[in-house]
């Protein structure tokens, strides 16, 4: 197909009646990428089920519980507290009054973006979310990274310390990213969504994966010096190669959709 190698086993989905789990892709370089997505082979549709937009609900739960960096630090830590709980319940009520109303991305009634490369204005409501999304992807993955250099060099667990001093002015630089229009997602058009999806779900594979990765070792290995040395070779490990996979699109959602085809953005 116009030169792009189909390297997916198995039949197509129309042959066999199963669904596919990821859209097909084909190995391809398109910048740093190794395979694309043919947007036009992505079913079409005009609405959103009510299924999907619940199911991106608690997606954006997740996102706004963990924003209070300083508090989420400490319920890591085992230092849970009523205001813990408040801010929970706080949450869930903000969010959920919004999905309602189709004010988070992906609780939307009917996609937004039908056509990538489309230079259409990006509502405020997808600016304000992908701008908050990005502060905690950037804040907490770059901070736990500060604070196991600083545990390993000092040899003193200060993680809790760290967020306090850190977490605000990466979140205000963030902010300020976003106000600019800069970031993937959050831009002021929606021109170049066919790469900006892949920026940001490619950031949010990396994120979660060594988070995950960092979190058991937390768990398993007592904070000594020693195993704080294996906690940050594991992380950085994990943040790298995970880095490397989505930058060459071997990840889902990581892979860029070529601009003027048509499909639906999730």
């Amino acid at each position: 197909m116009n030169g792009l190698d189909d390297l997916d086993d198995g039949d197509s989905p129309r042959t066999t009646g199963l669904p596919r789990l990821w859209a097909r892709s084909y190995a391809m370089r398109y910048g740093s990428a190794r395979r694309v997505e043919l947007a036009v082979e992505r079913r079409m549709r005009t609405r959103n089920t009510l299924r999907y937009r619940v199911a991106h609900w608690p997606v954006w739960v997740w996102v706004y519980f963990i924003v209070p960096g300083p508090l989420t630090a400490a319920l890591f830590a085992g230092d849970a507290s009523r205001t813990t709980l408040a801010w929970l319940v706080l949450v869930l009520l903000g969010t959920a009054t919004a999905a309602a109303q189709g004010l988070l991305p992906g609780t939307e009634p009917a996609p937004y973006i039908l056509r990538f490369g489309d230079a259409l204005p990006n509502p405020l409501y997808r600016r304000v979310n992908y701008t908050v999304a990005w502060s905690v992807i950037v804040s907490f993955a770059t901070i736990n990274l500060v604070g196991l250099i600083a545990a390993v060099a000092t040899g003193r667990w200060q993680m809790r310390q760290t967020y306090t001093a850190w977490y605000l002015p990466m979140v205000v630089l963030i902010g300020v990213l976003g106000l600019l229009g800069v970031l993937p997602r959050a831009r002021r058009t929606t021109k170049y969504e066919g790469l900006d999806r892949r920026y940001f779900y490619g950031s949010v594979w990396v994120v979660t994966v060594s988070q995950c990765v960092l979190l058991a070792l937390w768990k398993i290995l007592p904070p000594t010096r020693d195993n704080d040395r294996w906690k940050l070779i594991a992380y950085a490990t994990a943040l790298v190669v995970m880095g490397l996979l989505a930058r060459y699109g071997l990840l889902p959602r990581s892979r860029p959709i070529l601009t003027g085809t048509v499909a639906r953005a999730d």
